[in-house]
């Protein structure tokens, strides 16, 4: 079957994730994440208008058609069973020839006013009790399964929702139990979350379930912020046009991401500098292991993405800063770490120099 598409005119133009200048961090962890989203996902936190939302939106854009089965609300897997829904592998198990289509890797924004229900989905008990059949209505994590899913202003979000995020992130699975029914689906996605400081933080206990931080902070070069503007009002004038100039990069950068994706699972972490990133989270007195676990993951990812499949010490140097940053608090109150304890506890485990600040 093959995937309906909508005419080039008539399907929205996003900005191109190579033309965004900048924000190098962000840029990092999200194509991290994409390339393994066992990650744990992002909480990006800057200040106002610095292109979090842009950036996700060309992000997504920006990543390769996947195979689902057709008219299947969870954009189930053909082939893998973890990433299918009940009825599709029912299909499987019973011989059952699939339909399947391409379909662009869906960013699901979540609004900030979203209940419960929205987010997770619901049952029809009337129609469960008088047809006899389990009536599920599918939510927004439904929806985002296998794409990206955004939340802006997550510090603004009521805890439990985010804690429903946290936890269908980290399993995979979505349940919906309600009157003694109960339905699970799969919940696989990108979770990213996006917040300003001053607006207040998130507590520690949901920090420390997302699996980066990044920090932005707006453009002070008088020239780089130049250069902004007159590609914002480039963009604007003719979004057609300007994506055509980044076309290349965007396909180059496409395929870069793909075989990082084929070659992580390549990627060895030497046993010596698995024990010195402990030393590191151990030395830092941070909670857990989900750390240690995290910067990992992230150095493999880095080193795929650059297509190598040994990993160095520098590649970890770059990632934990984003992995580790925002487990070091303790107390809420206290701000969050601009990543020089990581990089001073790094640089002493490390055997390397700390760079003096000016």
């Amino acid at each position: 079957m093959t995937a309906i598409q909508a005419p080039p005119k008539t399907r929205r133009v996003v900005f191109p994730f190579t033309a965004i200048v900048g924000q190098e961090e962000m840029k990092l962890a999200l194509l991290l994440n994409v390339i393994d989203p066992k990650i744990g996902g992002v909480m990006i936190m800057g200040d106002r208008g610095t292109g979090k939302s842009t950036t996700i939106r060309a992000l997504a854009d920006l990543l390769p058609e996947i195979e689902v089965v057709a008219n299947d609300p969870f954009n189930s897997h053909p082939s893998d069973p973890d990433m299918m829904s009940d009825e599709v592998r029912r299909q499987v198990e019973e011989n059952i020839p699939l339909q399947t289509t391409q379909k662009k890797v869906m960013m699901v924004d979540l609004p900030l006013g979203a209940t419960e229900d929205r987010v997770c989905g619901t049952i029809d008990i009337e129609k469960a009790l008088s047809e006899g059949v389990k009536a599920f209505e599918p939510g927004l994590l439904a929806k985002a399964n296998r794409g990206i899913l955004y939340v802006d202003e997550v510090n603004l979000l009521d805890d439990h929702l985010v804690d429903v995020l946290l936890d269908s992130a980290a399993s995979g699975w979505n349940t919906v139990e309600r009157e003694g029914i109960s339905i699970r689906h799969p919940a696989q996605f990108v979770l990213v979350g996006s917040g300003n400081p001053e607006e207040g933080e998130l507590r520690p206990q949901l920090l420390d379930r997302f699996g980066m931080h990044a920090e932005i902070r707006t453009v002070k070069e008088p020239a780089l912020r130049v250069k902004i503007v007159e590609q914002r009002s480039d963009f604007d004038q003719n979004p057609a046009k300007f994506c055509d100039q980044y076309q290349t990069e965007q396909d180059a950068l496409q395929e870069k991401l793909i075989q990082a994706q084929q070659l992580l699972n390549e990627v060895n972490l030497d046993y010596d500098l698995r024990v010195k990133i402990s030393e590191v989270c151990s030395a830092l007195d941070v909670d857990g292991l989900r750390g240690d676990i995290v910067t990992n993951r992230a150095a493999k990812a880095i080193t795929a993405l650059e297509g190598r499949k040994e990993v160095t010490v520098d590649d970890i140097r770059r990632v934990m800063t984003l992995c580790l940053r925002h487990r070091l608090r303790k107390d809420p109150l206290e701000s969050i770490d601009s990543g020089y304890k990581v990089q001073k506890e790094f640089n002493r485990v490390f055997g390397l120099e700390t760079p003096r600040t000016e």
